[in-house]
């Protein structure tokens, strides 16, 4: 029986921990970061500056424990398209996670003007699906610090079946290098351990995955994509929004979408107002950017390509006018600043991996938004998963 190591335990290194050790394989998830309660999941933000500021977090489930719990199938035409089937897939994680829009009763009045005046609007507006279960859930705006009711699904359970089934789990240590011999995997290193195993899955990130990688010699880290947003908001009184279920619907356009969305960053910028957190309605823009970021081992880039300003520019006055249109106070208009949320592309299939999501190196796999080969412009944790699970079955089947 091969050995199999797993490094991270997001969305993609959970799910395939998972899918091996209930085949019995014998692995071992390797995570940066330490376990946290999922209510304390803000503690472990990692966010940096990259040229637009990108959200991630370092924990056991990393930042699936501060998503807002949407469940958008991405990149499924495009992906179906050069060979890779993930209906079954799908349809099996979202009977799975339970994933269904939210009922009546989890819809506030912000989000419910949106829906009203972007439907008057002749915008095509769909309730968001969610791996979110209404009858734990009572809405309070805080998803994305981390659900104090559990409430939502979070890689975290995976990684729990995963351990049941016999799976070891190692914490607190940072993988630095791969171990390679011959054009074969042969295990990881950290700053002061060796770790062998017949195959690795790297699932640490669209930032860390490219710099494992290329400590082994391979040219991943190219072509850089965080599905940049931004949040337009201005002042409606007593209207709530920020202790609602945040993107609770769905405006698609060409290349973004649109969702209900309060951000704290707005507070600050009206505050000339004398607004509360209540008085502030919003809309986030979420773009698929174009791959325009390099990761290195010393720095990040990634700037906003033409394309990227006429698509947030163009989004942008969509969700104002909805705004206007729904009351809010036209003068008081503002933007957050570009932010991105869902790095990827730097270990695209194609290009880093096969269609297996192998490398160039023997039994050397990764499994995380680095192997999208474009940007999804939605929420990418239904995605990571089918390729996860997918990834799962190959290596049961090849390597048991």
């Amino acid at each position: 029986m091969k050995d199999v190591i797993i490094v991270g335990s997001g969305a993609g290194g959970a799910t395939v921990a998972r899918e091996l050790a209930i085949k019995g394989l014998d692995v071992t998830l390797i995570e940066k970061g330490p376990f946290s309660q999922t209510k304390n999941a803000y503690e472990h933000y990692e966010n940096i500056d990259v040229g637009v500021e990108l959200l991630k977090t370092s924990c056991i489930g990393g930042t699936t424990l501060v998503t807002a719990g949407n469940a958008v199938r991405t990149c499924q035409k495009y992906l179906n398209n050069i060979g890779i089937d993930l209906e079954d897939d799908f349809k099996e994680i979202e009977n799975e996670m339970g994933v269904s829009t939210l009922p009546d009763s989890h819809f506030g009045e912000g989000t419910r003007l949106i829906i009203e005046k972007a439907e008057f609007m002749d915008f095509n507006v769909q309730k968001m699906p969610k791996f979110i279960n209404p009858k734990k859930c009572k809405p309070c705006g805080k998803c994305a610090f981390g659900c104090s009711r559990n409430s939502k699904w979070t890689s975290m359970e995976y990684v729990k079946d995963a351990l049941d089934h016999g799976a070891k789990l190692i914490e607190n240590t940072e993988i630095t290098d791969l171990i390679i011999d011959n054009g074969e995997v042969k295990g990881v290193e950290s700053s002061n351990k060796e770790y062998l195993s017949d195959i690795v899955v790297i699932s640490a990130g669209g930032i860390e995955t490219p710099r494992i990688l290329r400590r082994a010699g391979i040219d991943a880290g190219n072509n850089l994509f965080v599905d940049t947003f931004v949040t337009v908001g201005g002042v409606l009184k007593d209207i709530e929004l920020n202790s609602e279920v945040q993107m609770n619907a769905l405006i698609k356009l060409d290349d973004l979408i649109l969702s209900p969305h309060y951000s704290t960053i707005l507070l600050d910028k009206l505050k000339k107002y004398h607004v509360r957190e209540t008085d502030i309605l919003g809309i986030m823009i979420k773009i698929a950017d174009e791959g325009s970021g390099k990761v290195r081992e010393d720095y990040i880039e990634k700037y906003s390509t033409s394309k990227d300003v006429s698509l947030l520019s163009q989004g942008s006055a969509v969700a104002g006018a909805i705004l206007q249109e729904s009351g809010v106070d036209p003068t008081t208009l503002t933007s957050t600043l570009a932010r991105g949320a869902h790095p990827g592309g730097t270990a695209a299939i194609g290009e880093i991996v096969d269609k297996n999501l192998e490398t160039e190196i023997s039994g050397l796999f990764a499994a995380d938004a680095s192997v999208f080969p474009r940007a999804p412009g939605a929420p990418p944790v239904l995605t990571i998963v089918a390729l996860a699970r997918r990834l799962g079955r190959y290596l049961e089947n090849e390597f048991k």
